[in-house]
């Protein structure tokens, strides 16, 4: 008599169940055939690289881009083909792009023309801190302190003509990165209009197609949660900022480049929380001790709001709670600085995924 998987073995490849689905009867490790293995260790290869060869940035746009393009394009479906409502999704996308970056730019210069005050004002109000800090702390950390604002340009002229070296190599830096980032989106926007749908793929390519489908599910379910965790943030700071502390006559300078650095900044899971919360108590202490704290106890309460946020939105999406993530964060940090401090919730992401796939959690 013929055991019930044996027999299973002798029927057509095309009759038989995925093989990633199917656990043994003692439930230990799925079989995987080697095409499969292959195509995740390349996959996880490839994660290595992008942070290794700074290639996050275009990975990071190229994969937005697609995004988008697939989420525009089902609404213009309806009044024409496919391809064409992909290509003309793009040529939206690219209006909006380029119009947004110039609009931002035309804004950012007009702002700072007219709110942020010029060098000789910035200076004096900086040595006006200076000086309060002066009589409050000890004589050693007053000595190190600069006298006055020609002082201080000096010390600040020695330590660009110091740093030189590296201030040319961060410009180049950056430079690479917005190149890399433009590519990815170009190559982003192509993949999206030449995707095919219902093509009959080889076991290497419909592998491939699989693993890079979840990957950018997982990219998708990061990316807009944080967007909506960010926007809720600046919302909230811009109602502190710019309606709260006016009330109590006790207005910020630079309280819209504030709630815009907000934003930016908490793209970037609970660090850039962090980053914004210092700027914003820093600015505070400038204008008086009390509308520090009180800076303080508000940025407080919107860093808790913020993690439960994260464990609400972002792990909800993921199936994952508030301290995997960083975890995550913080392994990714360790061994990869900044660029695996950003790649570290959508990879994890990923990671989390397949294996629920594989049923291995």
């Amino acid at each position: 008599m013929v055991k019930r998987n044996e027999a299973h073995e002798d029927l057509p490849v095309r009759e038989q169940p995925p093989r990633h689905v199917r656990l043994t009867s003692d439930m230990s490790l799925p079989r995987l055939s080697a095409v499969e293995i292959g195509s995740y260790a390349v996959v996880l290869f490839g994660m290595w690289a992008v942070i290794e060869w700074k290639l996050l940035g275009a990975l990071l746009a190229g994969m937005l881009v697609y995004q988008l393009v697939h989420t525009i394009a089902p609404a213009i479906e309806r009044h024409m083909s496919s391809q064409r409502a992909r290509w003309l999704a793009v040529v939206i996308l690219a209006v909006v792009v380029v119009g947004g970056l110039t609009s931002l730019a035309i804004g950012m210069i007009e702002h700072f023309e007219h709110t942020v005050p010029n060098i000789q004002t910035l200076l004096d109000q900086v040595m006006q801190i200076v000086e309060q800090a002066r009589g409050r702390a000890p004589e050693w950390i007053s000595a190190m302190l600069p006298v006055d604002a020609a002082q201080m340009k000096e010390k600040a002229g020695m330590l660009v003509h110091t740093h030189m070296g590296q201030l040319q190599q961060g410009g180049k830096s950056v430079a690479r990165g917005f190149g890399h980032v433009l590519f990815g989106m170009i190559i982003g926007a192509m993949i999206a209009i030449t995707t095919e749908r219902h093509v009959q793929r080889l076991p290497l390519a419909r592998a491939f197609a699989t693993r890079v489908a979840r990957f950018a599910d997982a990219f998708r379910r990061i990316v807009f949660a944080q967007i909506k965790i960010s926007a809720i943030n600046a919302v909230f700071t811009a109602l502190y900022l710019l309606l709260a502390l006016p009330i109590f006559h006790q207005r910020l300078p630079l309280s819209k480049t504030l709630v815009l650095i907000t934003f930016i900044a908490g793209l970037l899971p609970v660090v850039g929380n962090l980053i914004s919360n210092t700027l914003i108590v820093a600015v505070s202490l400038s204008v008086s001790l009390p509308t520090a704290i009180a800076s303080l106890g508000f940025l407080v309460a919107i860093h808790k709001l913020e993690y439960f946020l994260n464990a609400r939105i972002v792990g909800g999406q993921i199936e994952a709670r508030a301290w995997e993530l960083l975890l995550a964060m913080l392994i990714m940090e360790a061994a990869f600085g900044i660029p695996g401090l950003v790649a570290a919730p959508i990879f994890y992401a990923y990671i989390k995924r397949e294996l629920i796939y594989l049923r291995l959690i």
